[in-house]
């Protein structure tokens, strides 16, 4: 599992995005956290387009397995920390583009999963949003690891 934080700024060289391609071949999982607004999400999906060419980033729904791979995610309402009028989406890249088959990268678009876990212990987000921060972390390690 690989965690990649502020993906609106994310300027692979070929080698690193070789290496992406690679990580994903052999059954890597990527999440992508922290970035917003449409400059951002412009240099993130240059940038995966540089490691996969070809994937296509779909809308996910809270039926997905990942959402109930620990916990019981019912729904995908977040806000971006400090941001409540910034709803989150929630995208992902399945392999070979089938959705059949194992999601390999999740992409928390305009969310920060990693501010509101980090800053849980000073009160700085709504509790709701940060016991669900850690929902969705552990959703996703432990979908992660058994795919």
């Amino acid at each position: 599992i690989a965690y990649v934080s502020e993906p609106g700024f994310w300027y692979p060289t070929q080698s690193e995005a070789q290496g992406l391609r690679d990580y994903l071949a052999k059954g890597g999982f990527v999440i992508f956290d922290d970035f917003q607004g449409p400059r951002e999400w412009g240099v993130f999906e240059r940038g995966l387009r540089t490691a996969i060419p070809d994937a296509q980033i779909v809308a996910m729904t809270p039926q997905h397995a990942i959402f109930d791979s620990f916990f019981h995610i019912p729904a995908l309402d977040m806000t971006y920390p400090n941001r409540p009028f910034i709803q989150a989406e929630f995208y992902g890249i399945y392999e070979d583009n089938d959705p059949q088959k194992r999601l390999m990268v999740i992409i928390n678009y305009n969310n920060d999963i990693g501010d509101y876990i980090q800053h849980s212990g000073q009160g700085w987000h709504p509790i709701n949003l940060t016991n669900d921060a850690y929902k969705f972390a552990v959703n996703y390690i432990m979908y992660g690891m058994t795919r």
